[in-house]
């Protein structure tokens, strides 16, 4: 929203000084028409400043700026601090245009790091063309932030009209003074904004934004200084600022030496991350702002380190000097009014981002105090409807004495009405009891749910690309077929597991149930719940194979099980078998590696499962149980071989031909890259079996498969399931998986 006005001031309260910018459009040319730059007496992030002496320096710096300048009534708008406020871009679901307002409140509430009645937030819509996407960039401030920064402007009787971060502010200035910088998405350009105790770095494209608050600036060369030769903050300032000149230049450089290297690296480090995540998009130069950017041989460094080019502004492409401004007085302090800039654009409403961060009580003030004169306009309207209002009464009651018998007949006609309705109430009363039926049969699909949600979290327990970033490559390609680049990978270094085969089995105690002895041939098929009972065998209808089974009393009875009691210690929860394989060469370090403690980057698939809680959002529904006891977790791994015995599903049986005379001998084959998995004589150059010093045949081994007999505890169980535990397993869901 524009200025009603047509001029703005901007001003930038920061650490060493305050910066304001008066502009106005004039003939569709953006114009400076009055600037200020007041130093506070002192530093306000110095050591020595305490938080009352920083309130009253700022209000003496905000009252010599009234006292130099006409203020008048014109409007204002301020920054905040990046480090106080948030900024968040998301990618709203496909809805319609009138429900995005309703997505955004359930996105900021989702988002936004504190209760959305402790901040003040706003919105704005993000469009980019070449894409159906629709991004909404949410931004929101402390009301305790908002509080202390308008304070200052309230002792002084100014009314500040908006509220915007200073990273935004950067980037409206970019967009607008330099778009050629911006051409489109695969081209960027840094704004790196150098202050006293901060630096902001503001990576701007055409349509996005992204932003980093790094916690150095001015005062850390400062404190570095001072600490080196033992002085207060404001000697080591004035020993900074005069350093270039000082005979002790190389000990006062030496010492901001190391401050040089973090910041370097704090920039670099920020931007390999965007790049990283934004791998397409080029980043072309920084442009360096703020008061940090006068400290002899800073750029130079940082250009040096970052290997982009730097570029410090002397001037605003698309700004005017009015006739009362000093043109050379205004461009010695350019680089230290880029913030103000960018706010002034939003007031002038050629800003590209124009969220307004003002608290809405005030907003709203405004708004009523604009309306006043229409108000009383209104009132008077209103005392004139109200005059005739009453002579249209006084008419109305003689009509009303003159239709007494048209009443009667109207009274009449609703006590027939409610009658009727009180018939219809009656007949709906009853429908009641057809909805308990109804309701009571839906209730053998309350729980349907439970199972695939625990299928869910085991799966994604294993390596993948969340679990194991460092050969996400591998894990793409085998998601999308890439045989060629999965090769790439040597068989031994690749870290997957492929699960062949799962059940599992609800129990309502997982203290006194027993794993179900089944073959290792059956648990490696489909749908197989268990080798003695099927689905059909007991009449029990379900709707997939993922569903939680509860056999009825008489089943039970029938198959020689009896309901258990589930005493107050009892835990429902599920028997799982697992059936998988794994070409790593140390499968062991994938499940469960020794000494990797809270380190969660080193953790294996079964530590993962032992830390639920940890690697699931928010807390997991589900609790490994007591898996240092042998009864409720027992694991098993043994070489891929050819035979009978090994679980089905691991890899395909395939005839090979070994030795020199052609003897044909069975192999399993990865069913993807057609590799050997199975154990293997090693052969020499001459196709013959090689043979160890005791005249054995060397043997070769590949892959490893294993079998993990596990229970889960199901935390949150209902008591009604509870109560329907048995000795034995009660229900059973089974499914082959793919590789992972």
């Amino acid at each position: 929203m524009a200025s009603t006005t047509g001029a703005i001031w901007a001003v930038d309260v920061g650490n060493n000084s305050l910066k304001a910018m008066h502009l106005s459009v004039v003939g569709g040319v953006v114009e400076v028409i009055g600037f200020d730059n007041i130093q506070h007496g002192k530093i306000l992030s110095g050591s020595s400043v305490k938080p009352a002496e920083r309130d009253e320096l700022i209000a003496l710096s905000l009252r010599r700026f009234v006292e130099q300048n006409d203020v008048g009534n014109n409007e204002f708008i301020i920054s905040v601090p990046s480090k106080n406020s948030f900024a968040r871009f998301v990618t709203l679901p496909p809805v319609e245009q009138k429900r995005i307002p309703e997505i955004v409140k359930f996105e900021a509430a989702q988002q936004i790091p504190f209760d959305i009645d402790d901040v003040q937030w706003d919105w704005q819509m993000m469009e980019e063309s070449s894409t159906p996407e629709t991004k909404v960039g949410i931004f929101a401030i402390r009301n305790d932030v908002v509080g202390a920064e308008l304070s200052p402007f309230s002792g002084e009787n100014l009314q500040v009209n908006y509220i915007q971060m200073a990273p935004i502010a950067l980037y409206n200035y970019i967009l607008y003074d330099r778009p050629e910088l911006c051409r489109s998405e695969k081209h960027a350009v840094v704004v790196l904004n150098i202050g006293a105790e901060n630096t902001d770095l503001v990576v701007c494209t055409k349509s996005t934004v992204w932003q980093r608050n790094i916690p150095m600036g001015g005062d850390s060369f400062t404190k570095a200084i001072a600490d080196t030769f033992k002085l207060n903050f404001q000697k080591a300032e004035k020993l900074k600022r005069t350093a270039a000149m000082s005979k002790y230049a190389r000990q006062i450089f030496q010492a901001m030496r190391p401050v040089f290297a973090d910041l370097g690296s704090e920039i670099q480090r920020s931007l390999g991350f965007y790049t990283n995540s934004n791998p397409t998009v080029k980043l072309s130069r920084i442009i360096a702002l703020g008061g940090g950017t006068k400290m002899r041989g800073l750029l130079k460094y940082l250009q040096q380190t970052l290997q982009v080019s730097i570029e410090t502004p002397d001037s605003f492409k698309k700004l005017s000097m009015g006739s009362d401004v000093s043109a050379a007085k205004f461009h010695d302090s350019v680089c230290d009014f880029g913030i103000v800039y960018g706010l002034a654009l939003q007031g002038l409403g050629l800003a590209r981002i124009e969220s307004n961060l003002l608290p809405r009580s005030i907003s709203r003030s405004m708004a009523w105090k604009i309306k006043a004169r229409y108000c009383t306009a209104a009132a008077c309207f209103l005392l004139a409807v109200s005059l005739l209002a009453f002579g249209r009464g006084f008419l109305d009651r003689i009509n009303y004495n003159n239709k007494q018998s048209i009443r009667q007949k109207n009274e009449r006609v609703v006590q027939e009405a409610r009658q009727a309705r009180n018939n219809v109430q009656s007949q709906k009363s009853q429908a009641e009891v057809y909805e308990a039926m109804i309701q009571k049969q839906f209730d053998l699909f309350k729980y349907r749910d439970v199972l695939p949600q625990l299928f869910e979290t085991i799966i994604s327990n294993l390596p993948n690309e969340k679990n194991n970033p460092e050969q996400k490559e591998l894990y793409r390609a085998f998601v999308e077929g890439d045989v060629k680049t999965v090769l790439q990978t040597p068989r031994k270094e690749r870290k997957q597991i492929f699960i062949t085969g799962m059940s599992a089995y609800f129990v309502g105690d997982v203290n006194t149930a027993t794993f179900i002895e089944e073959d290792l041939q059956a648990v490696g098929r489909a749908g197989k719940a268990s080798p003695a009972m099927s689905a059909t065998d007991t009449g029990i209808s379900r709707s997939d194979t993922e569903s939680v089974w509860f056999y009825p009393e008489e089943y039970l009875k029938e198959m020689g099980m009896t309901p258990g009691a589930t005493g107050g210690d009892s835990k429902a929860g599920f028997l799982v078998t697992i059936i998988g394989f794994s070409p790593y060469k140390n499968i062991g370090e994938l499940l469960e590696p020794l000494g990797a403690g809270k380190d969660l980057s080193r953790w294996g698939f079964i530590t993962r499962l032992m830390h639920l809680d940890d690697v699931v959002d928010g807390n997991s529904p589900f609790e490994l149980h007591e898996k240092t006891n042998v009864q409720h977790f027992n694991l098993k791994i043994a070489e891929v071989s050819t035979e009978e015995k090994m679980p089905s599903g691991i890899g395909v049986l395939d005839a090979a031909i070994t030795g020199g005379k052609g003897l044909n001998k069975e192999t399993r084959r990865d069913p993807m890259t057609n590799e050997i998995i199975s154990k293997v004589i090693e052969l020499d150059e001459n196709g013959k079996p090689k043979i160890d010093k005791f005249g054995k045949e060397i043997v070769a081994i590949n892959d490893h498969w294993f079998r993990l007999d596990a229970k889960f505890v199901w935390k949150d169980a209902p008591e009604e399931v509870k109560g329907i535990g048995t000795t034995g397993a009660m229900g059973a869901g089974g499914a082959t998986m793919g590789g992972f």
